[in-house]
């Protein structure tokens, strides 16, 4: 529900993240710049731009129509179980199709060892996943970025180790 509402810059992966971290609608509608500030994935422009949101009387009026109409504005996920340590301090973005796992997948496996899965590239990416049919340009901004490009098979033997 999250994502569908529409808070610019709040794309799936952000949506994610904020419903793990405050659990509902009315906890993120009350939440100041800093306590957004404090979600992972939440820099300046999104933390702005949420709060934003929700001053705009006409946004709050849409979210009480839509939760008398029944939908659910709680979240319902939970954080994977923790496997291991052996991707702590780590980052990832997950481009491309994979033989062995569904994206959603990958991220569950990242967060139980670990890691960090992050929306977009950036200086604090450490590592892009790639699977086939990987856009170019995502691969090319790694490249100037110096970030490491992995396949499925390298990820695989990391968190093998």
């Amino acid at each position: 529900m999250l994502f569908g509402i529409g808070i610019r810059y709040v794309g799936k992966t952000v949506a994610e993240k904020l419903a793990r971290h405050f659990k509902n609608m009315d906890a993120l509608a009350k939440a100041n710049y800093e306590q957004l500030l404090e979600a992972p994935e939440v820099g300046e422009k999104i933390a702005q731009s949420v709060v934003a949101f929700f001053l705009d009387k006409d946004n709050l009026l849409e979210i009480e129509r839509l939760k008398k109409a029944g939908l659910c504005f709680e979240s319902t996920l939970k954080e994977p179980k923790k496997v291991s340590n052996v991707l702590e301090g780590k980052s990832f973005l997950i481009s491309g199709v994979f033989q062995n796992y569904e994206r959603d997948h990958l991220k569950d496996i990242i967060i139980a060892h670990g890691g960090k899965v992050l929306s977009s590239i950036s200086g604090k990416l450490d590592f892009l996943l790639a699977g086939e049919n990987m856009g170019p340009a995502k691969r090319e901004k790694a490249e100037k970025l110096d970030i490491k490009i992995i396949s499925e098979s390298e990820f695989d033997s990391m968190i093998k180790k």
